[in-house]
């Protein structure tokens, strides 16, 4: 009897998607990776505004990536789009104001996205700054790999991978 294999879909949405959602999109899939869950667990990003779509993710973004040894490659920005909302079984926003852009393409109330932080039990519903206006992108960086790391870990508790 063959095994059924299951993807869990995970996207990470914030406002321009050049900053922290495709730093996230890259910092799980590294986590993903050296776990052997490629075949299990898939992830993108996305913003809410598609002004930047197509383009790579932001030099401060790239940057503390390449420091931390995390590739970046084949990320490029792209808008939210109301498709998304039946392709991933977990919506992770960076801020609130995020969350409410999602939630305004749905008429369904009910949709469940979350708070990056929110996986965390230390961070629990904090935001992560944009580092686009603040420019600290280390502070990002320890906040969205805290996140993705809990994130991964009730994935894998979830699912029993």
């Amino acid at each position: 009897m063959e095994e059924t294999i299951v993807v869990v879909n995970v996207l990470f949405i914030c406002l321009g998607n050049i900053c922290r959602s495709p730093m996230a999109e890259a910092i799980f899939r590294n986590l993903v990776k050296k776990e052997g869950l490629e075949g299990e667990i898939s992830c993108d990003s996305a913003g809410t505004g598609g002004w930047h779509a197509g383009k790579t993710p932001h030099q401060g973004t790239r940057d503390i990536l390449k420091t931390n040894n995390i590739s970046d490659e084949g990320i490029f920005a792209r808008q939210f789009i109301k498709e998304d909302l039946d392709q991933f079984e977990y919506l992770i926003a960076m801020d609130g104001s995020n969350i409410e852009n999602i939630q305004k393409l749905s008429a369904d109330s009910t949709i469940k996205v979350r708070l990056l932080m929110d996986y965390t039990a230390e961070e629990k519903g904090k935001e992560v700054p944009d580092p686009y206006f603040t420019g600290n992108f280390e502070e990002v960086y320890e906040l969205v790999t805290k996140g993705c790391e809990a994130l991964l870990a009730e994935i894998k508790t979830t699912y029993k991978f």
